[in-house]
C-alpha cells in the first residue's frame, strides 16, 4: 500500500510543481494550440494557449513508478514495463503530431496514414510481447482469451497459437487505436479529459489493488482469484497516472493555462487500452471509460448518418460540443461529464466486485 501512495504522491508533486516551468518554456517558444475554425466561437480565445502538457503527465507517471519501486525495494515487473512502453510510445506519436501542428501553424498534425502506421508499430510490438515472458506460474502479461471482468472461455487461439497470435494482435491494436482516439476526442474542453482520466484510472487503481490481493498463487487456483501476471506493477502505474492527472488538472481546469495536447491524450488512451488488456477487463473497460465511449460514439454516429442521409444527429460532434452549442457553459459541460464518468466508473467497479462475490 505504501508504494501506491508514493507513486501517486510523487507523480502529483512532479506535475503540479513542474507544469508552471513547462508553461513558461512553451510560451517563450510560442508553442500554442491552434483552434479549429468550425468549432464554438468561444474557443477562439484559447488560441495560443501552451500545449503538449502531456509531457508532464508522462514524466510524473514514470517518476512515480520508478520512485515507488525504489522505495519498496522491488524490481519492476514486465507487465509494468510493457504498459509504460505503450504509454510512452503513443505519447511520442502525440508529441510529433503536436509539433507538426505548431510548425505548420494549423490544427491538423500528422497525416492520418502516418498516424496509423506509427500507432500500428507500437501496438503490434506491445501485442506480441505481452504474450511472452511467462512467470513461475506460467502466466504471461496478457491472454488470448477474450475477457469481461476476467478471462472467459472464448479463446482467439481456437485454431492454434499462430492464428491466435494474429487475431490477438488485430484485437489489441483495435483496442489501442479506439481508446487512444476516444481520449483524444474527449480532450476538447478545459479539464474534461484530465478529470475523466483521473476518475477512470482511479477506478482501475481499485480494481488492480483487488486483483493484487486475490492473485492466483499457483495453477491450483482458488475460487475468485485472478490470473493477472503483475497486478502490483499495474496498481503503481494506475496510481501514478491518477496522481499526475490530479496535478495537471490544477493548471488545465477552466480557464486552462495549458493543454495536454495529443501528447497526453494518446498516451492516456494507450495506457487505458493496455490496462484493459493486462487486467483482463477488455469489455468492462467500456463502462469504466464510459465518457470516452460516448464521445467516440457520437463522432461515429454523426459521420455515418451524415454520409448516408446528409443530416446531422448532433449540432456538432464530439458530444461535448453539442451541449455547448445548446447554450451550456463550458464549465457546466465539463463538471456534468465528470459526474457521468464517475457513475460509469462506479458501475464498472461495482460489477467487478459483484462478479468476485458470485465466485465465493
Amino acid at each position: 500500500m505504501l508504494s501506491i501512495l508514493i507513486a501517486a504522491t510523487v507523480a502529483f508533486l512532479v506535475v503540479i510543481i513542474g507544469t508552471p516551468a513547462l508553461i513558461r518554456f512553451l510560451t517563450v517558444r510560442q508553442y500554442g494550440q491552434f483552434i479549429r475554425q468550425d468549432g464554438p466561437t468561444s474557443h477562439f480565445t484559447k488560441r495560443g494557449t501552451p500545449t503538449m502538457g502531456g509531457l508532464m503527465i508522462l514524466l510524473g507517471t514514470v517518476l512515480g513508478y520508478a520512485v515507488a519501486n525504489l522505495a519498496a525495494g522491488r524490481v519492476p515487473g514486465i507487465s509494468g514495463l510493457l504498459l509504460l512502453f505503450l504509454m510512452l510510445g503513443l505519447g511520442l506519436i502525440g508529441f510529433l503530431d503536436d509539433m507538426t501542428k505548431i510548425r505548420q501553424k494549423q490544427s491538423l498534425g500528422l497525416t492520418p496514414l502516418a498516424k496509423i502506421i506509427a500507432q500500428a508499430f507500437v501496438g503490434i510490438v506491445f501485442a506480441v510481447l505481452v504474450l511472452f515472458f511467462k512467470n513461475d506460474n506460467g502466466l504471461t502479461p496478457a491472454s488470448m482469451n477474450i475477457s469481461f471482468v476476467r478471462e472467459s472461455g472464448i479463446s482467439l487461439a481456437f485454431a492454434g497459437f499462430a492464428l491466435g497470435l494474429v487475431l490477438f494482435v488485430i484485437w489489441a491494436n483495435f483496442l489501442i487505436t479506439a481508446w487512444s482516439n476516444a481520449v483524444n476526442l474527449t480532450d476538447g474542453l478545459d479539464g474534461l479529459a484530465t478529470g475523466a482520466s483521473m476518475i477512470a484510472f482511479g477506478a482501475y487503481t481499485l480494481i488492480t489493488v483487488w486483483q493484487s490481493s486475490h492473485i492466483c498463487e499457483s495453477t491450483q487456483a482458488s475460487p475468485g482469484c485472478y490470473t493477472v501476471r503483475d497486478p502490483r506493477d499495474l496498481v503503481i502505474i494506475c496510481a501514478a497516472i491518477m496522481g499526475a492527472c490530479i496535478g495537471f488538472l490544477w493548471w488545465n481546469t477552466s480557464p486552462a493555462q495549458i493543454f495536454m495536447g495529443d501528447t497526453g491524450s494518446l498516451a492516456l488512451g494507450g495506457a487505458f487500452a493496455g490496462l484493459s488488456i493486462l487486467t483482463h477487463t477488455e469489455f468492462l473497460a467500456l463502462l469504466i471509460g464510459g465518457v470516452y465511449l460516448l464521445e467516440v460514439l457520437s463522432d461515429v454516429i454523426q459521420v455515418s448518418v451524415f454520409k448516408m442521409k446528409r443530416k446531422r444527429v448532433f449540432k456538432m460532434a464530439p458530444l461535448h460540443h453539442h451541449f455547448e452549442l445548446l447554450g451550456w457553459q463550458e464549465v457546466t459541460v465539463v463538471v456534468r461529464f465528470w459526474l457521468i464518468e464517475l457513475m460509469f466508473a462506479a458501475l464498472g467497479v461495482g460489477i467487478f466486485y459483484a462478479e468476485w462475490l458470485a465466485t465465493q
